[in-house]
């Protein structure tokens, strides 16, 4: 590691020599789809799938759909890692999607997802996103640091 980027360090602790790698979920769906959805639903589909953090992001966006369309991969692919999918075990707003300092995306389980990722023995759930006008996906993996 460089000594010019004392950021790179930082990063290197994150995930420290002997952290295990639990599981991963993966996701992609086709923006038109969350946007039809949303044209149909409105706020009750706002509500029932997104925190009012992950709306407030979102439609501060000129185009808010690919955004949506990506959390709302990120939720599946979580689900996914806890091989449970969204239903009784796992709800669409257990996990939210926020930004850390580098505007990188993280995680915020509710109590639900806390229990699920205590059952599994992990520490943290990590994700990343991507998205394109037509396309996203997530990963997600759970972790024990």
């Amino acid at each position: 590691m460089s000594g010019e980027d004392p950021g790179l360090e930082e990063l290197a602790k994150k995930f420290p020599a002997g952290a295990t790698l639990l599981n991963v979920g993966v996701d992609v769906i086709e923006v038109d789809r969350v946007r039809k959805v949303y044209e149909r639903q409105k706020e009750r589909f706002l509500k029932r799938v997104f925190t009012q953090e992950e709306q407030d992001y979102c439609f501060s966006k000129s185009n808010p759909f690919p955004h949506l369309a990506a959390r709302f991969a990120a939720k599946e692919a979580v689900s996914k890692s806890f091989s449970t999918g969204i239903g009784k075990l796992f709800g669409w707003t257990s996990a939210s999607v926020y930004h850390g300092p580098r505007m990188q995306p993280l995680i915020r389980l509710d109590d639900q997802g806390k229990r699920l990722l205590e059952a599994w023995g992990g520490t943290e759930v990590r994700i990343t996103l991507s998205h394109t006008k037509t396309t996203a996906v997530a990963v997600a993996v759970l972790v024990n640091v």
